[in-house]
Formats: C-alpha cells, structure tokens, sequence
C-alpha cells in the first residue's frame, strides 16, 4: 500500500483543533482595508470553523499524516 502524504497547500491553510474542528482564517482579510467598515475587518480577524461537513470530511482526510 502506498504511503499515505498530506496536501502541503492544506496544511497551510487549514488546522484541526484540540476537539477536531477544522480552523480556517477568512478570505479576503490581507489588502484593500481602508475601503471596509470597521465591523467587517473585525469579523474578517477572527478564525473561523468550517461548517459543510463534506469539507470537514474532505479537509481532514487531506490533513493525514
């Protein structure tokens, strides 16, 4: 069987907490600040969890190690 790798582009996107959700940043947070309300830079700081659990699924088995 071959030996199982782990996606290096999600590795650096995405992380599994402590209690297995998979922990991404929001898009759209980098550049061109100056143009968006306070409230939206605000919700665009935090990290936030993915929801559709296909791309829990899919995010984790890209994860493995």
């Amino acid at each position: 069987m071959p030996k199982v790798k782990t996606r290096k582009i999600a590795t650096k996107r995405f992380k599994v907490s402590k209690g297995g959700k998979v922990m991404h940043r929001v898009q759209g947070a980098r550049h061109l600040r100056s143009t968006k309300s306070a409230s939206r830079k605000r919700r665009q700081d935090k990290i936030k969890s993915l929801t559709n659990h296909k791309y829990i699924q899919n995010m984790k088995r890209f994860l493995e190690t």
